[in-house]
């Protein structure tokens, strides 16, 4: 539905598209309900004083200006809900703010409403005091646990926010959940009740946020964001956004923790942050460590390895990203898409089973590719595979108390050393046991390469007393099954297959980043080697293409490759005695190949296992 006009006086259900080519207007007393759709408005939105736009059952509103400048007394309202009780915290980004003044407006928690009705909603009640509470009859946050981490580093720089309207537009901050039990259902359908704890539900009422916002990041420090609009955000476009990346590592950190854990001591907190690479789309969950007193992290404590979806982020998300470089950073109307929560998505608020609607009738699931996602970017989605890079994930349980997992990602365009592409942890380096990528003499968890057979991964280990470290691969995504996964003790000159089984090593207390590495080829077994004695062939990955040794001058009578099914995908005849031979395999898809080559001299056909991978 488009509407060609300047002005648009609404008080409507909507329950399909709905574009609106200049300003959207809702005057005094009306309101636009949209319902399990989006809106999209070309220029500003302005909400008379008792109007109103309701987002329900997945309901979004786009807006394509660059700056904000929407105006009006009236409100936008959206659900969102928490997956906490009252001990533990969700990271949040406010979708709108107050309407004090024209555009983006500051938030607060004396925002949020508790909803009743599909429209009505009433005013939450803060305390100073330690525990949020729910009941059939309203809704109290705790003011005490409200902080925003901004430009920062050490537990100690948390600010402490309360109630106060001052949390700017795309900024993040922490709020601890509610104990007790709503059973008031705003209306037939929503799934489930205002029910604390796993499924609080949370009325963000104001003015929506829209435009350009900036964001501050200062080197080496972590700030807290998130999604700041109405909408879902594709997490990608802003984090390989070309105006972020100098000054953000391409990652963003996202805390989880122990839900059993009912305690508002730090020291009886266990949880770590995994980690998001926009640029390969691959999630590491994480590790969980105690904390002392101080909010410093201890002995690792657990690891459930979640799985989440975080390339499409839903409203109110918040996480972490890091900083390369003093500067700004944007979130822009560009990176806003209409995605639905749910898991096969790709959009989840930290929570493993999503009870929003997934439904995507404009999607096949067995594709390798997404459907239609309308955005404000002008991307055909159906043109991008919705798969992450092909990687191999590794886990290493940490003597046997926790499991670090760290991820080797191929991207053809990666470059050979470190860039956005690859990803550090978000728990720091003083910790008294981990493992990791050690690249760059530096704690990585997610390395990007293209991929070649002849890669070569160090990974580190520390550990403050002797330690058992048990390594394996537990997933090969896009990788060809052939490929072999190796542990190489370069002071044994041992290789061990770890793609097939767990590797386990003891080490004494202290750091080791020197010893061990990973490979796919085993040297003593897997090298090229003459075929025969007599014959070499092997992959150029990085020029594509194959190429054969011929150093004794045999007559060559063919040259076949094929692919594993069998396809001969390669045929050369009378190939004469040159000692050396390269085809062009650029054209050829990213498999193990078979070589096979026959010569005047003898019966016998040679066969030889060739990777190709670009």
């Amino acid at each position: 539905m488009i509407l060609k006009m300047r002005k648009a006086v609404c008080y409507i259900l909507l329950f399909l598209p709905f574009y609106v080519k200049g300003q959207l207007y809702v005057k005094n007393n009306s309101f636009l309900y949209v319902d399990n759709q989006y809106i999209t408005v070309s220029s500003y939105l302005n909400l008379a004083p008792s109007a109103a736009v309701y987002l329900r059952n997945n309901g979004q509103l786009l807006q394509k200006e660059v700056a904000s400048t929407n105006e009006g007394l009236g409100q936008l309202s959206v659900y969102q809900e928490g997956t906490v009780n009252n001990f533990q915290y969700n990271y949040w980004c406010s979708p709108v703010g107050s309407t004090s003044t024209l555009g983006n407006n500051p938030f607060g928690i004396t925002l949020f409403q508790r909803p009743v009705t599909k429209t009505q909603s009433l005013p939450v009640v803060t305390t100073a005091s330690n525990n949020g509470s729910t009941t059939d009859t309203s809704l109290t946050i705790s003011s005490k646990w409200i902080y925003r981490f901004l430009s920062s580093e050490f537990y100690s720089q948390w600010l402490h926010t309360g109630a106060a309207i001052n949390i700017v537009t795309g900024q993040g901050f922490t709020m601890k959940g509610s104990s007790g039990f709503d059973s008031t259902q705003p209306y037939a359908g929503i799934v489930p009740n205002n029910a604390s704890g796993t499924s609080q539900r949370y009325d963000f009422r104001g003015r929506p946020n829209s435009g350009t916002i900036s964001i501050e990041v200062a080197a080496n420090k972590f700030t807290l964001t998130g999604n700041p609009y109405p909408s879902a955000i594709d997490l990608n476009l802003f984090l390989t956004d070309s105006e972020n990346t100098p000054f953000i590592d391409g990652t963003a950190l996202f805390w989880e923790h122990d839900k059993t854990v009912n305690s508002h001591v730090v020291s009886n907190y266990r949880g770590g942050y995994g980690v998001y690479n926009g640029s390969t789309s691959v999630y590491t969950p994480a590790t969980f460590y105690n904390y002392d007193i101080g909010g410093n992290q201890g002995t690792v404590a657990s690891n459930p390895l979640n799985s989440y979806e975080r390339r499409f982020s839903p409203i109110g998300q918040g996480f972490m990203i890091r900083g390369l470089a003093d500067g700004t950073v944007k979130m822009k109307n560009t990176h806003r898409v209409f995605r639905k929560e749910g898991f096969s998505n790709q959009s989840q608020f930290e929570r493993n089973a999503n009870t929003a609607s997934t439904s995507n009738p404009t999607e096949d699931n067995e594709s390798d590719f997404f459907g239609e996602i309308p955005n404000l970017a002008g991307i055909d989605y159906t043109q991008i595979n919705k798969k992450p890079a092909p990687h191999i994930k590794i886990n290493t349980l940490l003597n046997n108390q926790a499991i670090r997992q760290y991820a080797i990602c191929f991207l053809s365009n990666a470059t050979e050393g470190l860039d956005n592409a690859d990803s550090k942890s978000g728990d720091g380096t003083n910790l008294p046991f981990d493992s990791y990528l050690y690249l760059n003499q530096q704690e990585y968890v997610h390395s990007t390469m293209p991929f070649a057979v002849t890669n070569v991964y160090p990974i580190g280990f520390k550990c403050n007393t002797e330690a058992t470290f048990k390594i394996g691969v537990v997933e090969m995504c896009g990788v060809s099954g052939f490929l072999d996964v190796y542990l190489h003790d370069k002071v044994t000159g041992v290789y061990y297959d770890i793609k097939n089984s767990e590797q386990t090593i003891i080490l004494p207390a202290g750091t080791n980043n020197t010893r061990y590495e990973i490979t796919f080829l085993n040297a003593t077994l897997n090298v090229p080697e003459l075929l025969d004695s007599q014959l070499l062939g092997y992959s150029n990955l990085k020029d594509n293409l194959l190429v054969i040794k011929n150093p004794k001058n045999l007559e060559l009578n063919t040259i076949d490759l094929f692919d594993l099914s069998g396809k001969k995908v390669l045929h050369f005849k009378n190939m004469g005695s040159n000692s050396n031979y390269e085809f062009d395999t650029s054209l050829l898809g990213d498999s193990i190949h078979i070589l096979q080559i026959t010569t005047n001299e003898s019966k016998k056909a040679y066969t030889q296992k060739i990777p190709i991978f670009k």
